[in-house]
């Protein structure tokens, strides 16, 4: 897995927000899909392995253990976890709802 600030996440990318659906609904970064870790697993079959994968979450926690478990059990590359998570992106002023 690498780790990423949240000003690396290319415009467009294939952003998971990890977090549960209060917490996505509060406040989310633009484009984030929402699966959140607790149906992750069931669930992970949303998410295109031949594209770069993003993971967010508040912090930085959580999108790491779903980056692990992409890495580990499905043998997938291309996994960033957004370090800083939510926070930190509109902390930057980047692009978000809520």
């Amino acid at each position: 897995m690498k780790e990423v600030s949240v000003t690396e996440v290319p415009a467009g990318a294939q952003l998971i927000d990890v977090r549960e659906p209060d917490e996505y609904a509060a406040v989310r970064a633009e484009g984030a899909v929402n699966i959140p870790l607790s149906e992750f697993v069931a669930r992970a079959d949303e998410i295109d392995p031949e594209q770069d994968i993003y993971l967010i979450c508040k912090s930085g926690g959580r999108s790491a253990q779903a980056a692990q478990y992409l890495e580990q059990a499905r043998g997938w590359d291309g996994v960033h976890n957004v370090t800083g998570g939510t926070t930190a992106w509109v902390e930057q002023g980047l692009p978000h709802q809520s």
